[in-house]
């Protein structure tokens, strides 16, 4: 393994923020003017060209909260060897997780297990840079046992075994190189969240609204949740712009009470939406289920806000999630993704990730991508969340074309910020906030 003789030795952590309140990007039902930002780190290594990097999104004030965790959990690799760590990465990542100081403070969930998370998107950023290979590959190309090597299936017992789990990924090894085919001549899909904040006007809705029909984009998502008439209003507006056959998603951001979100939804049925996403609180499975029951053909999609796997097994297990949501920043990096996608393909559950934030777009291209090599086998029912904001702070941004992410070809996770951007948007010093 190239990653023997590399060491952590040092790291720094950066509050990165973006003001994106200013022209009501993000802006929705709960959430009216955020500023997206992350707590940024950097891991180095004896050579400066030889750096991990990543990140947890969050919108603004509480970003310094994350930046103190990532320095809590950080500080605690300094010295280590990489290849000590991928070795054993389930057990590495089981040992942090269950630090019993820093635990308390969660547990497996809050800025805590975002913190980890971040540290552990960037150790695999630097693993996939030593590897010379892009995030989705590096996962996608190892063996079954490898990849749930890296994986802590505790508390999922009751849901999926070790030896489902196994089976699950020996399945997806046949037609590996055919898929990786399908995406280097295709790409993945997605849809665009663009066009449809709480906070635009009118007009600039249906100029965007026409903008993605002409770029090739199939698939619309927008903010409802404030009001319901004017959610009916807009919903009638977007629809005109983009026809009947183009799919339309709806995203309340768990503003509803859950006989609220049963009505409203039924108003709503009207446009033919494919989703609602989190109608009602991120935690309570049992309302997401009774909801789910009550507005069937439309789906009920969650998870961006579901804090670790074992939220995830129960939304699965009570059939409250039709489309599962997974985060890139909001659960403990990719070891826990992998388990959450193992669920979702035990339970045949698509996985369309949320991306609405600074980088995730960037991250969750990768998890969609090796869980169609490597995991699920299968794009059908399947998007992934585009926003277009802020990707040109990125060294390797996301590249869409005709409404599809293209491979990710550079080695790494593709989190990486330009210095330039680090620089200008660091909440203490930098040139955006003076």
């Amino acid at each position: 393994m190239r990653g023997k003789g590399i060491t952590i030795r040092n790291y720094k952590v950066r509050d990165i923020r973006f003001p994106t309140s200013l022209g009501a990007h993000g802006s929705d039902a709960m959430n009216k003017d955020p500023d997206y930002s992350a707590a940024y780190l950097i891991l180095k290594t004896d050579d400066s060209a030889c750096q991990g990097h990543g990140l947890a999104f969050t919108i603004g004030r509480g970003n310094d909260l994350c930046c103190a965790a990532l320095r809590q959990f950080s500080a605690q690799i300094v010295g280590m060897e990489l290849a000590a760590i991928t070795e054993d990465f389930g057990g590495f990542w089981k040992h942090l997780n269950g630090d019993s100081q820093i635990r308390w403070l969660g547990p497996d969930k809050g800025v805590v297990h975002m913190a980890l998370g971040a540290l552990i998107n960037a150790i695999w950023d630097l693993y996939a840079k030593v590897e010379g290979k892009p995030l989705w590959r590096l996962v996608a190309e190892m063996r079954p046992e490898q990849i749930l090597k890296c994986v802590d299936l505790s508390y999922l017992g009751n849901a999926l075994s070790r030896a489902e789990a196994l089976e699950l990924l020996e399945s997806a090894e046949a037609g590996k190189a055919v898929r990786i085919e399908v995406l280097e001549r295709s790409g993945y899909p997605a849809y665009t969240t663009s066009v449809g904040w709480l906070g635009y006007s009118d007009e600039r809705i249906q100029q965007l609204c026409r903008e993605a029909v002409s770029d090739g984009w199939t698939g619309f998502k927008m903010k409802v949740g404030a009001d319901l008439q004017d959610d009916l209003r807009r919903a009638q507006l977007i629809r005109a712009e983009i026809g009947a056959d183009r799919i339309l998603m709806m995203d309340a951001n768990q503003k509803w009470e859950v006989a609220e979100a049963i009505a409203n939804m039924r108003e709503l049925a009207v446009y033919n939406p494919l989703w609602i996403e989190e109608p009602t609180h991120p935690d309570d499975v049992l309302g997401h289920a009774e909801i789910a029951r009550a507005v069937q053909p439309i789906k009920v999609a969650t998870g961006e806000h579901c804090a670790n796997r074992i939220l995830f097994k129960q939304f699965l297990q009570a059939e409250a999630m039709g489309v599962c949501q997974i985060d890139a920043c909001r659960v403990g990096g990719l070891n826990e993704n992998l388990a959450i996608l193992l669920l979702a393909a035990k339970y045949g559950v698509p996985v369309c990730p949320h991306a609405g934030g600074v980088g995730l777009c960037e991250y969750v291209q990768h998890l969609s991508m090796l869980d169609f090599v490597a995991i699920s086998g299968k794009r059908e029912g399947r998007m992934l969340e585009y926003v277009d904001h802020l990707h040109e702070h990125f060294v390797d941004p996301v590249r869409i074309h005709k409404g599809c992410y293209q491979l990710p070809r550079a080695p790494g996770f593709s989190i990486e910020m330009k210095p330039e951007s680090l620089a200008r948007f660091d909440f203490e010093n930098g040139s955006a906030w003076k």
